[in-house]
């Protein structure tokens, strides 16, 4: 296939990059600007694909990004942080939602499959079981409403073309590449330069929170299966089925790094409105013969090796 995929640039977007590839396709990158590759991607590997720059809140950048014939595109631009659409929510609609709306009406009136990364934070608080695709999104959060309304642009979209939007709600994924904006990756750095300096504690948020985690490269697996065997107009969770108390991931980094810090509670770092349950159900994605691969302790040892001592 020859999939044009937005957010090349990201974590995520580096290692769909990779698995892209891997598996025989031919892929046209985005990019904020031309100077920013994917922390995953070698210069080498940046090097090889073409690149194409896309401002989201441009009509022009858009149209022009998106020109060409397309077996498939990935939409993984996005303001991808929770904290920073809490900071400016407008900036968020403007590029989750409105951008989306200006990504599918310039693929109009093409019949590309449109892979539209949204989030399993469009649930909400939910009951304190996994969710499934047929749960109410009821976003409690500038970022989940704005991804939401991304889902309704392309669903809009597709009711009036012949354009197959197929809709991945990924719960949440990291791996090395993963900057500090997100917990798992800021605590990894935390409890590795505690060690170093030998400080007895680290500044956490509430860590109370059960996250359903899978590696980004499990992730990237699922969108790959999503290209080949989705169905349009579904939506499919991204997830493991299972939870962990963010207590309890801290607790196990510190186990595999053989180093043991005091969790001292900031407030500063706390979120507001925050989601205390967010596990999902995958058995929509499963059905495609996906199924998260890479155990938990890898990752949370990979991602303590891609911190800096």
């Amino acid at each position: 296939m020859k999939v044009l995929l937005t957010g090349a640039d990201g974590f995520v977007g580096g290692w769909l990059i990779r698995a892209l590839l891997a598996d025989g396709h031919s892929v046209v990158g985005t990019r904020r600007s031309p100077d920013l590759i994917s922390p995953v991607l070698t210069p080498e590997e940046a090097g090889a694909l073409e690149w194409r720059p896309l401002d989201l809140r441009s009509t022009d950048s858009v149209n022009s990004a998106v020109r060409g014939a397309w077996d498939a595109v990935v939409h993984l631009a996005a303001v991808s942080s929770g904290t920073e659409a809490r900071r400016d929510p407008g900036l968020a609609w403007e590029v989750n939602a409105a951008g989306t709306a200006r990504l599918v009406e310039a693929m109009l009136p093409g019949s590309a499959r449109l892979l539209l990364v949204s989030t399993g934070e469009v649930y909400g608080h939910g009951s304190g079981a996994p969710h499934g695709e047929g749960d109410p999104v009821v976003p409690c959060s500038p970022y989940a409403a704005s991804k939401a309304a991304s889902e309704l642009a392309a669903l809009e979209a597709s009711r009036r073309s012949a354009l197959g939007v197929v809709i991945a709600r990924p719960f949440p994924h990291t791996g090395p590449g993963q900057d500090g904006r997100f917990v798992l990756p800021a605590l990894a750095a935390r409890i590795k330069t505690a060690r170093r300096i030998g400080a007895p504690a680290i500044a956490t948020g509430n860590l109370e929170p059960v996250r359903d985690v899978l590696d980004v490269r499990d992730v990237a697996a699922a969108y790959l299966a999503l290209l080949k065997s989705g169905r349009a107009g579904e939506v499919y969770n991204i997830a493991s089925g299972t939870g962990h108390r963010l207590a309890d991931l801290l607790r196990r980094m510190q186990e595999l790094l053989g180093s043991r810090v005091v969790a001292e509670y900031d407030a500063a770092l706390a979120r507001r409105s925050d989601i205390l349950h967010l596990v999902g159900d995958a058995s929509r994605l499963r059905a495609t013969g996906w199924m998260p691969r890479i155990p938990l302790d890898r990752t949370l040892q990979e991602l303590l090796d891609a911190q800096t001592d």
